[in-house]
């Protein structure tokens, strides 16, 4: 394969060019209620070339081979195109010429899993909500290969394979006109065994969504608040990190004046980290889509904002280090700049200090959806609890939390000593990245805009 990727860009006249061809698997299973909504398995493959010249930069996404030549002729127009067009001259950071063959380790393949076999442990699952007259369901089963081949006009070859599987979804309560529901969801990177022998999660969360039939709207007000791993997570990646995305922010001078290295942002206590080297969970990989090594990246230090995400354009562009940071959704996208594992990292607090240190206030759990505009951020959550002289008391639904970046993180006066990554994840920034994972350690943040009755 890679004699034959080499042999495909050989051809083109560039400063640049490399060459990322995948296969794609996927298998998914979708059930309303008991009923199967969906159950199938379907394959592509494809390539995507790169081709800079002369400070343009362009890319294409074909899936035959023998369109290879008509489609590196079109990219390398379309960068000289750009190049006597643009004002802006593309550069891309130096990196390490690399040769290497990475395949992850699995406990259980889910390649070697009959597609009978998944159904049943989806139903399995399924049926423990079920069980109940006042609760209907929406699960799937979802799985996903990725088998990538890399190589560059600079030497680079890497084969990595990516191997998420996962079962999620809602669960719905209902009583009179009354509805509430919860997500729930397992999985991971590291196989199929993953989602084995899971039925106590299901039966939390089922035990949780009848619970909010009873508990009382959230009032609305200003709150201290303890928030759990998931929307401390939430917060993190949709509030911050995004921000820390360099393609995002480069063409926005406000927010790269904000957002300059070294600027004073939150509360000493607090550190930001995005790190896709991290075996075993969710955003793990070696390599990122233009085939630089993934890095552990400080985001914010103490306080101090101190590095951001990077592809190697956006590297050069900004004069900082490559992070290896940019990745793509499969075969039919060049890459762009995205979040690997973000997290808050832990402290010293125990969850039981926090508590005693919040007070009076709320401990608010497990995100559901959420909005951002510029700083400004709405995130729902699934249910949360009173807290009062620090201890837990009734439990509240209905919730949405608000209020502006910067002024959060400064707010952030406290964060715990556990430390939790999402089993499942996913982001929509301009492609699909069902591997971008968040979460982190129990937080409490002060004056926190709760929206209720």
């Amino acid at each position: 394969m890679f004699d034959m990727l080499r042999g495909i860009i050989s051809k083109v006249s560039a400063d640049y060019v490399d060459i990322r061809y995948e296969k794609v698997w996927e298998t998914k299973i979708v059930m309303n209620k008991r009923e199967i909504y969906q159950l199938g398995e379907n394959s592509g493959d494809g390539y995507v070339v790169r081709v800079l010249k002369d400070g343009g930069f362009s890319s294409i996404a074909f899936t035959k081979l023998e369109d290879a030549e008509k489609a590196l002729k079109i990219a390398l127009e379309n960068a000289i195109l750009i190049s006597k067009n643009s004002k802006k001259k593309v550069k891309l950071a130096e990196v390490e010429v690399v040769k290497d063959i990475f395949i992850p380790p699995l406990d259980e393949d889910p390649r070697k899993i009959s597609i009978d076999e998944k159904l049943e442990l989806l139903k399995h699952y399924n049926e423990i909500p079920l069980k109940f007259d006042n609760i209907t369901t929406n699960l799937h089963y979802w799985e996903v290969i990725r088998e990538k081949y890399f190589v560059s006009s600079e030497g680079t070859e890497i084969r990595e394979d990516l191997i998420t599987c996962e079962i999620r979804g809602s669960l719905i309560s209902f009583e009179g006109s009354l509805v509430q529901n919860v997500r729930v969801g397992i999985g991971g990177s590291t196989g199929f065994h993953k989602l084995r022998n899971r039925e106590d999660v299901f039966e939390k969360k089922t035990k949780i969504v009848l619970d909010l039939l009873k508990a009382e709207p959230v009032k609305a007000g200003v709150y201290n608040v303890i928030l759990n791993p998931d929307m401390a997570g939430v917060f993190t990646h949709e509030a911050f990190g995004h921000f820390s995305e360099a393609d995002l922010i480069e063409d926005n001078p406000s927010m790269r004046e904000k957002m300059k290295i070294g600027a004073k942002l939150g509360n000493e206590i607090l550190t930001i980290i995005d790190d896709p080297t991290m075996p075993g969970q969710l955003g793990f990989y070696k390599y990122d889509d233009e085939g630089v090594r993934a890095r552990r990246t400080y985001l914010l230090k103490d306080g101090i904002l101190s590095g951001r995400l990077h592809s190697r354009r956006t590297s050069a562009e900004f004069g900082e280090p490559v992070t290896g940071h940019c990745v793509a959704e499969d075969y039919r996208y060049a890459p762009i700049v995205r979040m690997g594992n973000i997290f808050i990292e832990p402290k010293d607090m125990t969850f039981e200090e926090l508590l005693e240190k919040l007070g009076d206030g709320l401990y608010i759990l497990d995100a559901k959806g959420g909005q951002t505009s510029g700083e400004n951020f709405t995130f729902g959550a699934q249910y949360g609890f009173e807290v009062k002289n620090g201890k837990i008391g009734k439990m509240i639904r209905d919730i949405n939390i608000s209020g502006n970046l910067y002024q959060t993180l400064k707010d952030i006066v406290g964060v715990g000593n556990d430390f939790e990554l999402g089993e499942v994840g996913g982001c929509g920034k301009g492609q699909l990245n069902i591997r971008s994972c968040h979460g982190g350690p129990h937080i409490l943040v002060n004056n926190v805009v709760i929206g209720g009755v």
